[in-house]
């Protein structure tokens, strides 16, 4: 197995987000199967590789650069120059291209689906966040009827929604960075998340959603917009509601009715309640350590087989430039235009 260099712009800070989380995540997994650790590129961190330096040194066939934020992506892909690289996609829809020799890790199968549209041609796989064992439910008295994290959430959630709830139950609105996310969502029965609003406004879609799954995972009844990755796991009346759903006043009667029958009876949809259906369908284990392992592990190794092939042979598939595109789509109509003549 080749060394694998995570490229992120800082390890906190300003850079503090989920994606940030996930990626250093991601890493941690890694370094269990080959060498692995971060190499910063717009601050310079104690006892940490800066990609400046790094790319002073001769190009290393047998160290492989892991591009994962989005934005800075296009850049770091010219850095880099002819190194081994991978994309490590999160969001969609940035709108830039990735060669054909740089093998596309996904995320969410939403973001599979994108990158298998745009790049054709390239190597794509899918690996899907890890789920933390601490997001479990611990079965602990819970004292929080509603939460909901402000950040990401929409306007209707935080101006209509959460104002009219308040005058009937608990809610607790959390607008700071929390420490133990698992024991608060053990303390909550119902929560909130409804985010296509800001990635609309991002102009780029909900990467994975980790938030409404560590919710799931602990217990919590989840009402949740289902945009971008999150369309991956959520399945609304089984293991979720969907949130903004017509009317303010629809949305208060079936968070109300969860609240009612209780958060530990579940959602009734004539079979099984979410936390039910997670556990018994194993439902969470497709998002947990052990199974994120054994997929990383056959990805790398695949990997690491198409950089060795990469040193012998060129690429001998046409890319689809825009050019050839318009030339494929005249051709294909002027063949309809020479059969309706015929």
């Amino acid at each position: 197995m080749r060394k694998l260099y995570f490229l992120l712009p800082g390890t906190g800070g300003k850079f503090a987000c989920g994606g940030l989380w996930a990626e250093l995540k991601t890493m941690r997994l890694a370094q269990q199967l080959c060498p692995a650790e971060v190499v910063t590129y717009r601050q310079r961190e104690k006892d940490t590789l800066f990609l400046d330096d790094l790319l002073q040194s001769p190009p290393d066939d047998e160290a492989i650069f892991v591009l994962s934020w989005g934005f800075d992506v296009p850049k770091l892909i010219r850095q880099v120059g002819d190194r081994p690289a991978i994309y490590h996609a999160h969001s969609a829809g940035y709108g830039f291209s990735v060669p054909a020799r740089i093998p596309i890790i996904t995320v969410s199968r939403n973001t599979l689906g994108y990158w298998g549209q745009r790049a054709p041609h390239s190597l794509i796989y899918y690996l899907p966040n890890e789920i933390s064992e601490e997001f479990c439910d611990r079965h602990l008295p819970r004292d929080i009827d509603v939460l909901v994290q402000a950040r990401k959430s929409s306007s209707y959630l935080l101006n209509q929604l959460v104002p009219a709830l308040k005058k009937e139950c608990n809610v607790c609105v959390v607008d700071s960075y929390v420490e133990d996310l698992a024991a608060l969502f053990n303390r909550a029965k119902v929560y909130l998340y409804d985010s296509a609003e800001y990635w609309a406004l991002q102009r780029v879609s909900e990467g994975f959603g980790l938030q409404p799954l560590e919710a799931i995972a602990c217990g919590c009844q989840v009402f949740s917009s289902v945009n971008g990755g999150l369309s991956d796991y959520l399945d609304p009346e089984f293991n979720c509601r969907k949130i903004a759903g017509y009317s303010t006043e629809f949305d208060i009667f079936r968070i109300k009715q969860v609240l009612e029958n209780g958060a530990q009876s579940g959602i009734q949809s004539g079979a099984q309640s979410s936390v039910d259906s997670a556990r018994d369908y194993g439902f969470l284990q497709e998002y947990r350590k052990n199974n994120i392992l054994q997929k990383l592990e056959m990805i790398l190794g695949e990997v690491n087989r198409f950089f060795d092939h990469q040193k012998t042979y060129p690429s001998s598939i046409l890319p689809l430039t825009k050019y050839r595109f318009i030339r494929l789509f005249l051709s294909k109509n002027f063949e309809k235009i020479k059969r309706r003549l015929h």
